[in-house]
């Protein structure tokens, strides 16, 4: 077993295919915005520094001559390294360690069996509570990610959902539909997610639990969306087995699952007492850091620390060799590297922008666009940028470098606060990573489930359309009572 876990990848591992076209992408707009300054006058508003000790433009002082004067091409072609020298370098410095440092300690959850422990423990005291046993593990699953912005990680525990479901007279679909489907919209719920919302409040430079409410709310609101549908999916097989997407293969599975003995991990108890300590430790300091405005400007970095120490203890507790703890974060931070590159890039645009004197000109030319439009509108132009970044960026640390330092002061000015911004990134983000067929993840999960892509779609379209209509409502109701 041990062997076998230091021949594999970090889960968290992002693929050479993958990191090379986002990094083509990000390097094609950062040649465009250069160009920019070919064709875009100079100009610039006036800044205030707010309660915060952010700088915000104040809207109506632009100001421009019109002189256009293009950036050197020696300063586009070096921003991806200059920009760490800016003042902008703490916060990039930041959010990398923060990737590096959670994708470490989620590397080591998954090689040191917690994750596996942790929900299999649950599920064999929910065995024999028949089909709201689903709702259960729906709940699980979407907490995981809404709270801890866990999603790939938990696809690791698809054949043990898939198990599960066909042992309880299930399919296959049930058990990735509480499983894969129920952690990337928990994911996308996001109440405290900090690859989403921790990220965008840092640049917004407001707390994580800011416009928290609505977040749970709409959290509950998919929740029982998932359970529905997952519940009118059963009664469906159960009066015709046959309608079952998986009914053939599913045969084959049972049939082996009843010659399969069961696996048996060491040290199962100590295991999901270290881990389920961590879990409550870090939820207790994410409450602390959400409540607290004082520190609610660090979270990023509290977080940060707070899951790499706890990490290491809990890893020192359940490793028989001790250095197999650092060596699983290592390697699990060592696969999160190329996200490094990418936030570089990301925030290397707007750094040309800046420079080039023409970021405050668009920002202009978009809020006088937006001028008079409802705030509707424009929170739903946000939403679909990042809809449309989604099909070629699925980083969620890069999307936010590259368009939330625009998206903001622009938002600012505009009156938009920033829990809609956020509510609208999360929404965006998330909920097509288990329907876009470039998703590496959702094609690795389907994998272990054996089933097919086409299945997939045909199964959950409907579901699609539903939550893409829920979204576009909340956004709205949020615009209408000043959310």
């Amino acid at each position: 077993m041990k062997d076998k876990c230091r021949k594999e990848k970090a889960f968290t591992n992002i693929g050479l295919k993958s990191c090379v076209s986002v990094v083509i992408i990000l390097l094609v707009v950062l040649a465009i915005s250069g160009a920019l300054s070919y064709f875009i006058p100079q100009g610039s508003f006036e800044t205030a520094v707010d309660a915060d000790g952010n700088d915000k433009i104040i809207p109506g002082t632009y100001h421009s001559d019109g002189v256009i004067d293009g950036i050197a091409i020696w300063r586009v072609i070096t921003a991806p390294v200059r920009v760490f020298f800016t003042g902008d370098w703490l916060n990039i410095v930041m959010i990398s360690v923060f990737l590096l440092v959670m994708s470490g300690v989620f590397n080591l959850l998954e090689k040191t069996n917690g994750i596996k422990v942790l929900i299999g423990r649950i599920m064999r005291k929910l065995k024999d509570k028949g089909a709201p046993v689903v709702c259960l593990s729906v709940l699980v699953f979407m907490l995981f990610g809404s709270f801890f912005g866990m999603f790939e990680e938990l696809t690791t525990l698809i054949p043990i959902m898939v198990m599960f479901a066909l042992s309880m007279g299930m399919d296959t679909m049930t058990g990735v539909g509480a499983c894969m489907l129920a952690a990337c919209f928990g994911f996308s719920a996001a109440i405290t997610n900090p690859f989403s919302v921790g990220l965008v409040a840092q640049e917004a430079g407001v707390g994580p639990l800011e416009g928290v409410w609505l977040r749970i709310v709409f959290f509950a609101i998919i929740y029982a969306i998932v359970c529905v549908f997952l519940m009118l999916h059963l009664r469906k097989i159960e009066r015709d087995p046959t309608s079952s997407p998986t009914y053939e293969a599913d045969l084959e599975k049972k049939a082996k699952l009843e010659e399969m003995p069961a696996e048996k991990i060491e040290n199962s108890d100590r295991i999901f007492r270290t881990y389920a300590i961590f879990f409550i430790a870090q939820m207790l300091v994410l409450i602390l850091v959400a409540s607290v405005r004082a520190i609610s400007g660090l979270a990023i970095p509290i977080l940060a620390v707070s899951f790499l120490v706890g990490g290491i203890i809990a890893g020192l507790s359940v490793t028989e060799r001790k250095s197999d703890t650092f060596r699983y974060m290592l390697k699990g931070a060592a696969a999160m590297l190329p996200a490094v590159l990418m936030i570089a890039l990301a925030s290397s645009v707007s750094l040309v922008l800046a420079e080039s004197g023409i970021l405050h000109t668009i920002m202009n030319s978009v809020i006088v666009l937006l001028d008079g439009k409802s705030k509707f509108f424009c929170v739903l132009l946000i939403y679909f940028l990042i809809l449309f970044l989604q099909l070629f960026i699925g980083s969620a640390s890069a999307k936010i470098r590259l368009v939330m330092p625009i998206v903001m002061p622009i938002c600012a000015a505009l009156g938009i606060s920033p829990a809609i911004v956020i509510l609208a990134y999360c929404m965006a983000d998330g909920f097509t990573d288990v329907i876009i067929p470039t998703n590496p993840v959702l094609l690795v999960g389907l994998s272990m489930a054996n089933t097919t892509y086409g299945k997939w779609v045909r199964w959950t379209w409907k579901l699609q359309l539903i939550v893409f209509a829920l979204t576009i409502g909340v956004l709205y109701f949020a615009c209408a009572i000043g959310y």
